[in-house]
């Protein structure tokens, strides 16, 4: 028998669509049905690795792990990874296929659709329940030809479908009656009902708005859900600047946020670690100074390459580095490090071209079209930690630098040490997840107690507090009923 599916779509980007499946995706999960996470298509530049060398969205290997679940491909059969305004890497069940700017990828959605159905079939069979999230909004006029993210999946699989919006950031009665008003007759009759998002306050207040909701639209409001202070989930794409409070004395670390900055998760275990303080410098300001930089990840490493440099990135470091700072860089980071990047294969500009590096370390960095994707596992090598991460590159990088190296993983050595031991750089994602090798690091940018908390244990938390969320402000009943009555 096939799996019920149920999809949740939001009135705007960042409603709490990955919340709030994330969240019944562990509460059914307590209930004892068997669930996977779904999302048809999604942009994002942040992602995870499955364990077969795929590459899917990070809200999805979120929501896998609140499903006692491995991430797998079909969680996230579509994915688009930004590297222009217009364009966008397209990631078909966990493999890059092409580069499409916006115009092709529309006429290629009925080739993605197929991809998309054919995943959520393999789920649909294996689970008793598949909790789908939308994207952004299914209000989006012009994108509603030949959707694939929204509506027109949900009617691919005749579906029903929950709406969420967020009331802190107001005007939600408009969201929700505005987005209803902008579907047709049949996709409204598909909704089933609505949740507002992160209140505050007192619910008293809201009830005679919410009785006209339900009386303006037909359609039952299935819970208000509180502001959970403190929550952490990996953020899908955007930066959340949020600290938790600190000490007085905590390192400091800035990092800039390069035009198409990617898996920028990389630094939520320090963002909410009492001892450091994390500060993301935007385009056009002043750099501060710090114990610790780090460069990030990158989707498009030349083009943000050359912005830090016209941002003036590279004399603050040399400034940096001569004060005895301390400088990391993971993976399009680690690779700004270097001498030279060439892009032999025209991967991200014309075939043939190349860019000088930071030059502060010796080795150089050949750009590939096929890329590294894998989990890995090994040792820190600056103290013996054991440590885990995973992998996305398209670059491989070789020079006299590597002969220092940073790790020792199952695959072999990885990343660098600068004979000085100011620099080192690694293309693992994933290196401050683990305490002992969070305070091995921390320790070496200067830190000299480190007391790191367990961010592994902190996510789990925090999925089992939304689970509790549910449990406490969703009828959970209604919301049953209309999984009951979803077309299996």
């Amino acid at each position: 028998m096939s799996a019920k599916t149920i999809m949740i779509q939001g009135t705007t980007s960042d409603a709490g669509k990955s919340t709030l499946v994330t969240a019944l995706c562990r509460w059914l999960v307590k209930q004892h049905y068997s669930v996977a996470p779904f999302k048809p298509q999604n942009m994002a530049l942040n992602s995870a690795v499955t364990a077969d060398g795929g590459e899917i969205g990070r809200a999805q290997a979120v929501q896998a792990q609140a499903c006692h679940l491995p991430p797998h491909i079909d969680m996230n059969p579509i994915l688009l990874k930004p590297n222009s305004d217009i364009g966008a890497q397209v990631i078909i069940h966990g493999k890059a296929i092409a580069n499409m700017d916006a115009r092709f990828y529309h006429d290629y959605k009925q080739t993605a659709m197929a991809a998309v159905l054919e995943s959520h079939a393999r789920l649909a069979q294996q689970y008793d329940v598949v909790m789908v999230e939308g994207a952004g909004s299914p209000a989006e006029i012009n994108l509603r030809d030949r959707d694939i993210a929204n509506m027109g999946f949900a009617e691919a699989v005749d579906c029903p479908v929950i709406i969420v919006a967020d009331i802190d950031r107001g005007g939600v009665f408009a969201h929700l009656v505005g987005t209803l008003d902008l579907l047709s007759p049949a996709e409204q009759q598909r909704v089933k009902g609505f949740v507002i998002n992160r209140f505050r306050g007192d619910i008293g207040l809201l009830q005679s708005g919410l009785d006209w909701l339900e009386q303006r639209t037909g359609k039952p409001v299935l819970g208000v859900l509180p502001y959970l202070q403190g929550l952490h989930l990996e953020a899908e794409d955007a930066i959340n600047p949020q600290q938790v409070d600190k000490a007085e004395n905590v390192l400091k670390v800035i990092v800039p946020v390069l035009p198409r900055i990617s898996n920028h998760t990389d630094l939520d275990p320090l963002r909410l670690h009492p001892q450091v303080n994390v500060q993301f410098i935007g385009p056009d300001s002043s750099i501060p100074p710090a114990d610790l930089i780090i460069l990030p990840g990158s989707k498009h490493v030349i083009a943000d390459l050359q912005w830090l440099k016209a941002q003036g990135w590279p004399q603050a470091i040399t400034k940096h580095l001569r004060y005895g700072g301390k400088l990391l860089g993971i993976c399009g980071g680690f690779q700004m490090l270097g001498q030279l990047i060439n892009d032999p294969y025209g991967i991200e500009g014309p075939a043939g071209s190349s860019i000088t590096g930071l030059g502060l370390l010796e080795m150089h960095t050949t750009l590939h079209s096929e890329k590294q994707l894998r989990q890995n596992h090994g040792t820190l090598l600056l103290n013996n930690s054991p440590i885990k991460g995973y992998e996305i590159h398209a670059g491989l990088s070789k020079g006299k630098a590597l002969q220092h190296p940073l790790l020792q993983l199952s695959h072999g050595p990885d990343g660098a040490i600068s004979e000085d031991q100011q620099i080192i750089g690694s293309y693992l994602h994933g290196l401050f997840e683990q305490q002992t090798s969070c305070d091995a690091l921390l320790q070496w940018a200067g830190l000299n107690i480190a007391n790191s908390p367990d961010y592994i244990a902190q996510r789990e938390t925090d999925i089992e507090r939304l689970a509790e969320m549910i449990e406490q402000h969703l009828d959970t009943e209604k919301f049953l009923n209309i999984l009951k009555a979803a077309n299996g």
